[in-house]
Protein backbone atom coordinates (compact mmCIF):
# COMPACT_ATOMS: atom_id res chain seq x y z
CA UNK A 1 0.00 0.00 0.00
CA UNK A 2 3.13 2.55 0.77
CA UNK A 3 4.97 2.20 -2.23
CA UNK A 4 2.12 3.70 -4.49
CA UNK A 5 1.96 6.88 -2.39
CA UNK A 6 5.74 6.98 -2.67
CA UNK A 7 6.47 6.36 -6.52
CA UNK A 8 4.53 10.18 -7.73
CA UNK A 9 6.90 11.86 -5.00
CA UNK A 10 10.32 10.08 -5.89
CA UNK A 11 9.68 10.32 -9.88
CA UNK A 12 9.08 14.06 -9.61
CA UNK A 13 11.63 14.44 -7.26
CA UNK A 14 14.21 12.69 -9.81
CA UNK A 15 13.01 15.11 -12.51
CA UNK A 16 13.35 18.03 -10.44
CA UNK A 17 17.01 17.05 -9.72
CA UNK A 18 18.19 16.82 -12.98
CA UNK A 19 16.76 20.21 -14.18
CA UNK A 20 18.12 21.27 -10.87
CA UNK A 21 21.34 19.96 -12.14
CA UNK A 22 21.51 21.04 -15.36
CA UNK A 23 20.10 24.56 -14.49
CA UNK A 24 23.30 25.07 -11.71
CA UNK A 25 25.62 23.58 -13.58
CA UNK A 26 25.03 25.87 -16.80
CA UNK A 27 25.53 28.71 -14.34
CA UNK A 28 28.67 27.80 -12.73
CA UNK A 29 30.25 27.24 -16.22
CA UNK A 30 28.96 30.75 -17.56
CA UNK A 31 30.11 32.17 -14.55
CA UNK A 32 33.44 30.29 -14.69
CA UNK A 33 33.53 31.82 -18.70
CA UNK A 34 32.95 35.68 -17.17
CA UNK A 35 35.71 35.24 -14.51
CA UNK A 36 38.27 34.32 -17.03
CA UNK A 37 37.47 37.35 -19.31
CA UNK A 38 35.95 34.58 -22.06
CA UNK A 39 33.16 35.64 -24.72
CA UNK A 40 29.91 34.66 -23.61
CA UNK A 41 28.50 34.48 -27.13
CA UNK A 42 29.44 31.53 -27.58
CA UNK A 43 26.40 30.45 -25.21
CA UNK A 44 24.00 31.79 -28.23
CA UNK A 45 23.12 30.15 -31.30
CA UNK A 46 23.68 32.62 -34.37
CA UNK A 47 22.91 30.25 -36.78
CA UNK A 48 18.81 30.18 -36.50
CA UNK A 49 17.18 27.13 -37.90
CA UNK A 50 14.71 27.64 -40.79
CA UNK A 51 12.98 24.66 -40.88
CA UNK A 52 10.54 24.40 -37.70
CA UNK A 53 10.49 21.72 -35.73
CA UNK A 54 6.91 20.59 -35.93
CA UNK A 55 7.55 19.75 -39.65
CA UNK A 56 10.12 17.02 -38.79
CA UNK A 57 8.41 15.75 -36.27
CA UNK A 58 5.44 15.34 -38.86
CA UNK A 59 6.97 14.27 -41.51
CA UNK A 60 9.58 11.45 -39.25
CA UNK A 61 5.93 10.84 -37.51
CA UNK A 62 4.19 10.41 -40.83
CA UNK A 63 6.86 7.95 -42.08
CA UNK A 64 6.91 6.20 -38.99
CA UNK A 65 3.29 4.80 -38.92
CA UNK A 66 3.19 4.49 -42.63
CA UNK A 67 5.99 1.88 -42.20
CA UNK A 68 4.73 0.27 -39.22
CA UNK A 69 1.31 0.19 -41.55
CA UNK A 70 3.56 -1.61 -44.04
CA UNK A 71 5.08 -4.41 -41.87
CA UNK A 72 1.71 -5.04 -40.19
CA UNK A 73 0.29 -5.70 -44.11
CA UNK A 74 3.86 -7.83 -44.66
CA UNK A 75 4.04 -9.62 -41.84
CA UNK A 76 0.11 -10.66 -42.00
CA UNK A 77 1.39 -11.85 -45.75
CA UNK A 78 4.17 -13.63 -44.35
CA UNK A 79 1.58 -15.41 -41.44
CA UNK A 80 -0.65 -16.55 -44.67
CA UNK A 81 1.81 -17.13 -47.44
CA UNK A 82 5.14 -18.77 -45.54
CA UNK A 83 3.16 -19.98 -42.41
CA UNK A 84 5.63 -18.31 -40.30
CA UNK A 85 3.85 -17.84 -36.76
CA UNK A 86 2.22 -14.75 -35.71
CA UNK A 87 4.20 -14.17 -32.64
CA UNK A 88 7.41 -14.68 -35.05
CA UNK A 89 5.97 -12.53 -38.40
CA UNK A 90 4.13 -9.48 -36.92
CA UNK A 91 6.59 -8.06 -34.42
CA UNK A 92 9.85 -8.84 -36.60
CA UNK A 93 8.57 -7.02 -39.73
CA UNK A 94 6.90 -4.30 -37.89
CA UNK A 95 10.10 -3.45 -35.99
CA UNK A 96 12.39 -4.05 -39.30
CA UNK A 97 9.72 -1.49 -41.28
CA UNK A 98 9.75 0.68 -38.95
CA UNK A 99 12.77 1.56 -38.41
CA UNK A 100 13.68 1.74 -41.84
CA UNK A 101 10.92 4.08 -42.15
CA UNK A 102 12.84 5.92 -39.80
CA UNK A 103 15.99 5.62 -41.48
CA UNK A 104 14.81 7.23 -44.54
CA UNK A 105 12.51 9.80 -42.00
CA UNK A 106 16.08 10.88 -41.32
CA UNK A 107 17.37 11.60 -44.88
CA UNK A 108 14.17 13.24 -45.83
CA UNK A 109 14.14 15.53 -43.08
CA UNK A 110 17.76 16.06 -44.00
CA UNK A 111 16.74 17.17 -47.52
CA UNK A 112 14.19 19.41 -46.07
CA UNK A 113 16.84 21.50 -43.76
CA UNK A 114 19.26 21.23 -46.74
CA UNK A 115 16.48 22.69 -48.73
CA UNK A 116 15.11 25.63 -46.93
Amino acid sequence: MGSEVIIMPAILGVIFGIYYLYISSRNKERLALIEKGGDASIFFNSKKSLTPTWKVLVLNFAVLMMGIGLGIFIGHMMHHTFGLKEEVAFPGTIFFIGGLSLFTGFFLTKKLVEKE
